[in-house]
Parts: structure tokens; sequence; C-alpha cells
């Protein structure tokens, strides 16, 4: 048997890949975090399949799940919310599995962040505005950050920076981004993206702490923060260029 690591995606069944279904139909144990994704999901799962909402599991019971499916020779989908390569425990889990000698693979899902961008309608990459994306996360209440990755140093290079597991300190964190950013800079904040509930807030550094708060939101956002949410006059990207290229024009230089 094998655990399946699957992007659950931002939580809407209908952004689920198509491997990830074939993979939930065919695994008669499924461990989902229910907090993060429609039960339309789980319609996915075989009848009779045995259904675990590790929302109130420690890892240690997560992984005895696990050893115990496959000691019954069955395969196990382990749902991860977005994607697995991101703020996913897909390593520690996968750790102990080696140790257990119990083998593993990953599927890839919709990331958070491309969901949110999806919704908002903007590329989080403009030429000339900003090239680079910084994904990181809130340093309370989780594990430490790494020295060389403060809130402060990340914000320097003002690329377009996009937080998760932050929304609760959203007031402390614009706080630390305004110094590089400015008070003005958009951020843009969505929670639940792609599910019914979901919710786009739209700012600037200096007010949208305030929005926050009066929306109540206290989980499953993503706050991203950059001049891309405002940029209209930019130069457009050299890739669709008229730059003369032999391969295109078939010129063959002999």
């Amino acid at each position: 048997m094998t655990v399946h690591f699957v992007g659950a995606g931002p939580g809407a069944a209908d952004l689920l890949t198509m491997r990830a279904v074939r993979l939930l139909a065919a695994s008669p144990v499924c461990i989902y975090a229910g907090t993060y994704l429609d039960a339309e999901i789980l319609a996915y799962c075989p009848s009779g399949a045995r259904l675990v909402d590790s929302a109130n599991l420690d890892l240690d019971s997560i992984i005895e799940e696990m050893i115990a499916a496959h000691q019954e020779g069955k395969d196990v989908v382990r749902l991860c919310s977005g994607d697995p390569s991101l703020y996913s425990a897909l390593a520690e889990q996968a750790r102990r599995l080696d140790r257990a000698g119990v083998p593993w693979d990953v599927t890839p899902g919709v990331p958070a962040y491309a969901a949110a961008a999806a919704l908002v309608g903007r590329e989080l990459t403009v030429p000339e505005v900003a090239q680079t994306v910084i994904l990181t996360r809130a340093q309370r209440d989780s594990t430490a950050m790494p020295a060389a990755e403060s809130l402060a140093e990340l914000a320097r290079s003002r690329a377009t920076l996009v937080l998760h597991l932050a929304v609760r300190h959203v007031r402390e964190l614009a706080a630390q981004l305004i110094p590089s950013y400015g008070a003005g800079c958009p951020v843009v904040v969505v929670a639940d993206a792609s599910r019914p509930r979901q919710l786009i807030l739209r700012g600037a550094l200096a007010d949208i702490a305030g929005q926050v708060e009066s929306a109540g939101l206290r989980q499953a956002a993503v706050i991203m923060v950059g001049e891309v949410f405002r940029a209209e006059d930019f130069v457009e990207s050299h890739l669709y260029g008229s730059r003369v290229r032999s391969a295109r024009d078939g010129s063959r230089g002999d």
C-alpha cells in the first residue's frame, strides 16, 4: 500500500486535479483536514471508505492511522489543504513513514495564494514592478522562523509578499511592513478562496487591519502585499515582444 499526500487545493471540489480524484476514488482510507475543505471533496471517496478528520489529531495519531492502514494493505489519501509543498507538515510525516517503512508519494494541488490571486484577477509578477514573490508566514503561535527570515528582512526587497497563517496578527504585521513598503502599499486579503463563504478585502497597509478585524477573520486567509495590486501603467513583457528569433521566423543562418 501507499500513503498518497494529495493537495486538496483551496477547498473547492472542482479545483482538485484529475489525479487527486482518481486517488480518492481508489483509496479505502482518507485522512483529511475538515476545517479547510468542502464536504463535496469526500464524495469522491469510495463507498464504505474510512474517513478520518485530522482536525483534532496530533501527529502521532495521524501516523498511527497510516501505519494501521499499511498493515491492512490499504492505500491512504492524506488530503493537505492547498499544495503539499507549502505548510502541510509533509516533511515530518514523510520522515516518520520512512522510519516505519511505509511508502508514500505526493500529488500537487492548487496553492491557496494562486487561488487568491485568481479571484482578484491579478498576476503577482508584473514587468518592472515586481518579478519576485515571497511566500512566508507569521512568527507567533507557530514554530520559530529562521533568523535570516524575519519579516523586516524579507520586506526590504519590496517583492510581492504573500503571508500564510498570519491573519490573526495582521495589525502587528502591517506595522512591520510599513517602513519598507509604505503605508499606502496595496494589500489584498482573501479568506476561504473558492468556497461559498469566500471574502475579499482590499486596502492598504495603513487600514487593512481594521477591515480584517471588522470582518472577524481568524483563519483560512491569505494576505498579499505589493504594488502589483494597483499597477496599471507598466511595460509589456519581452515574452511577447517583436524580437526576431531565427527559430521562429524560419531563418537557418546558412
